[in-house]
């Protein structure tokens, strides 16, 4: 099922995409332009989620087939390489909200801030210049228009990447820790099913997640008593 579950989310991700691309017209007169934002960011955050499970091998119990999910999701969210974002993933994991947490930002608990200091860890030179090719292969090859590119496939990944980062790491890892976020340093959402999903594809259940880290993403739900 985990297999299934991952496949549908990298299809959706990319058949909407690709619609958007070549058959939606850029309109902000219009609020499909702005549904289709939406949509594709949600998307990406899906996709992300979905590469984060392959991680803690939730997809499926062969090895080798949660790390080649993973690593397809990781490319086509930005052109990620799979083994360095497991690395810094694992370390998280092993030091949630602390000074060796690649994801906690110890010098400032200021959102955009700490959003920036997020974004920079895991961005490499490789990978934009990879996403640099991308947009001029869509642009020169393929006769993307550039208001395309920006506005359906660029704008919806960094707002993808902001909503994993607030629900993600931000809201779960911020200080105050009190005792009821030990001993994984993380706070949970309220127990809303439907606006966990909107919200962060069930990731807002944090401390769940931290306490059940292979639990797959569609079954974090079922930790809330």
């Amino acid at each position: 099922m985990g297999i299934g579950i991952a496949c549908t989310v990298i299809g959706l991700w990319t058949g909407h995409l690709v619609w958007i691309l070549s058959m939606v017209e850029v309109d902000f007169g219009s609020i499909w332009t702005y549904v289709h934002i939406i949509v594709q960011a949600y998307l990406y955050t899906g996709l992300f989620i979905t590469a984060h499970d392959s991680m803690h091998g939730s997809i499926s119990k062969n090895r080798k087939i949660n790390k080649v999910i993973g690593q397809i999701a990781l490319w086509l969210f930005a052109a990620f390489r799979y083994r360095p974002m497991f690395t810094k993933h694992m370390a998280h994991h092993r030091n949630p909200g602390t000074e060796s947490d690649p994801d906690f930002c110890s010098r400032s608990q200021n959102p955009i801030r700490w959003f920036f200091h997020f974004f920079f860890s895991y961005v490499t030179v490789i990978q934009i210049l990879t996403m640099a090719l991308l947009f001029n292969t869509g642009m020169y090859l393929i006769g993307i228009s550039v208001a395309h590119l920006i506005t359906f496939w660029v704008i919806p990944a960094f707002l993808g990447t902001f909503q994993l980062f607030f629900f993600g790491t931000f809201f779960p890892h911020r200080l105050p820790h009190t005792s009821t976020m030990e001993p994984h340093r993380a706070r949970t959402q309220q127990k809303n099913h439907v606006w966990a999903m909107m919200s962060c594809w069930f990731f807002g259940y944090h401390w769940e997640h931290h306490e059940h880290p292979r639990l797959p993403w569609w079954q974090l739900y079922s930790t809330k008593q």
